[in-house]
């Protein structure tokens, strides 16, 4: 074996120009969490990488995964616009394609920095003047080029905005561009599901929705929402829903879409789900908070309590789905504390109420569900009345 054959072995990258790029550099220079790290090699082609190892598995442009670390690399690659939407573009990958040229194509300054392996910096567009300033401003006027920027941008600021950042003006000029040209109807629903989704993990969630109210995406992509966070207390509302939710209901995506819109009809809340091909788990609280929302909106000014709750079990269907149950009431616990408690104390005393213990009595048939139900309803009155 060749010594240059052996040092490729030990290291598929010795002898490649190979560069840090995007979120990995920009992250750790804020002092972010650097999940994954992406790299770019400059003056390689498809061959090179194959002969040190590197698996192919970009379907549009080139991309390799390493073969002992399993990160993406990709050849430098220009693009050029030949359509709509955020697939319309040419792409060229060649060893004459420069590390400023492929930083030219990115999305925002922030992420058009590269590192070299012994971390030394290239940025050509400021982008670490602008990590200082805390500014989010696009590289070049080829932003509006690519619709689903204007969902990326508003992703970044609902992570960012905590640590002071904004959307530089100029910037927020060609979202609005681009809100307004019909470029944004080209997306199609699932790539704008999956921007907003990570939006929702992100720290402040509302701010990616204010965002594309404020450049006009929201009109197009989700008019629902419009009513809703069209002013600024109406966003703060939302935003407060969203964000003061316990860690213990598990996927904290779903239950902040569900808060999100609670607040619409069923109507609003289907024609939504259909046009953004939601998952049937966000479909689900939905509908689970808007039936707990009618439950807790004047439900002590009503005459029985205690039926409004029987009412609401039944909705959300407790019987046959109890773990549905203490999760809605986490929620309730936000909003309604002393409601919840009697929700949480009836809810105990009703479900322990078995049908074998009926039978036993006689009961069968249809008479056997509605002995169940007054019952269950009778226990839960009792149990209410207790903590009252």
């Amino acid at each position: 074996m060749s010594t240059e054959m052996g040092a490729i072995m030990a290291d598929p990258c010795a002898g490649l120009r190979v560069y840090r790029v995007g979120g990995a550099v920009r992250d750790a220079l804020l002092g972010w969490p650097v999940k994954d790290t992406d790299w770019v090699v400059v003056g390689a082609t498809e061959g090179d990488m194959r002969r040190r190892g590197f698996r192919a598995v970009g379907r549009d442009f080139p991309v390799f995964l390493h073969p002992y670390s399993q990160e993406e690399f990709a050849l430098a690659r220009t693009e050029r616009k030949s359509g709509h939407g955020y697939t319309g573009f040419v792409v060229h990958a060649s060893p004459d394609v420069t590390l400023e040229e492929d930083l030219a194509r990115r999305d925002l300054t922030i992420n058009a920095i590269a590192e070299s392996i012994d971390g030394q910096r290239v940025d050509p567009f400021g982008g670490q003047a602008d990590l200082k300033a805390r500014c989010l401003r696009h590289v070049s006027q080829s932003f509006v080029e690519d619709p689903l920027r204007v969902l990326r941008t508003a992703r970044f600021l609902a992570r960012y905005a905590e640590l002071g950042f904004t959307i530089a003006a100029d910037t927020m000029a060609l979202m609005t561009q681009l809100s307004t040209s019909g470029e944004l109807k080209h997306l199609v629903a699932e790539r704008v599901w999956v921007e907003t989704e990570k939006a929702l993990n992100e720290p402040t969630p509302g701010v990616y929705f204010r965002t594309l109210e404020q450049c006009g995406a929201l009109a197009v992509l989700m008019p629902e929402l419009v009513p809703e966070l069209a002013s600024e207390k109406g966003t703060v509302v939302a935003a407060e829903r969203m964000k003061k939710l316990p860690e213990s209901l598990g996927d904290i995506a779903v239950w902040r879409w569900g808060r999100l819109v609670e607040v619409l009809g069923s109507g609003e809340r289907g024609a939504l789900a259909e046009r953004l091909k939601l998952p049937n788990t966000y479909r689900q609280v939905g509908e689970l908070l808007a039936e707990t929302r009618k439950l807790t909106r004047g439900v002590f000014d009503r005459p029985n309590v205690a039926e409004a709750i029987m009412s609401w079990l039944n909705h959300i269907d407790a019987w046959r789905r109890s773990e549905r149950v203490v999760p809605l009431i986490e929620v309730m616990t936000l909003d309604m504390p002393e409601l919840a408690a009697q929700v949480n104390v009836g809810w105990q005393a009703a479900s322990a109420v078995q049908a074998k213990a009926l039978v036993d009595e006689g009961f069968k048939g249809s008479e056997l569900g509605r002995a169940l139900s007054r019952r269950r309803y009778q226990v839960l009155v009792t149990a209410i009345e207790s903590i009252s």
